[in-house]
């Protein structure tokens, strides 16, 4: 199988509630995400899809909901939670909630999912999604 792959990258903060270490304060990071995507046979110009398509449909929706804002969980106790919510709100970058502790494992399987959903009307299949965390720590969901 053939596959082509877009790289992305914004910056967002997030914490870990109950980490062990420092992550369990607020922090940020310079996220990178690789979306690899398959199809069934090339287009006209012999890709598999175009990887400005990738750019601006995966590419516009994590500059809308990730980047330059915060990532936190629904029932974080951290008191400071409303009040970074509150201020994102005001500056026009609302907080992007997740269910679970937003670690690189929880975020790559949120990108994919919203992966999937974006590029299927493209007739692509995405195949695998990998976030950076830190240059040296990713997370990675792969079809199945």
């Amino acid at each position: 199988m053939l596959s082509c792959t877009r790289r992305l990258e914004w910056d967002a903060m997030h914490r870990i509630p109950d980490h062990e270490g420092r992550c369990k304060a607020f922090h940020g990071h310079r996220y990178v995400a690789e979306i690899s995507c398959a199809a069934e046979a090339f287009d006209a110009c012999g890709r598999i899809i175009d990887f400005g398509v990738i750019k601006e449909v995966v590419g516009g929706w994590i500059d809308s909901h990730w980047d330059h804002t915060a990532i936190l969980m629904h029932g974080d106790p951290d008191p400071a939670v409303p009040i970074i919510a509150e201020s994102n709100e005001r500056m026009g970058r609302p907080v992007y909630w997740t269910q679970a502790p937003p670690t690189a494992e929880v975020l790559a399987g949120e990108l994919a999912r919203v992966s999937v959903e974006l590029l299927e009307p493209h007739g692509v299949q995405v195949v695998r999604v990998r976030l950076w965390e830190t240059p040296n720590a990713s997370a990675e969901w792969v079809a199945g």
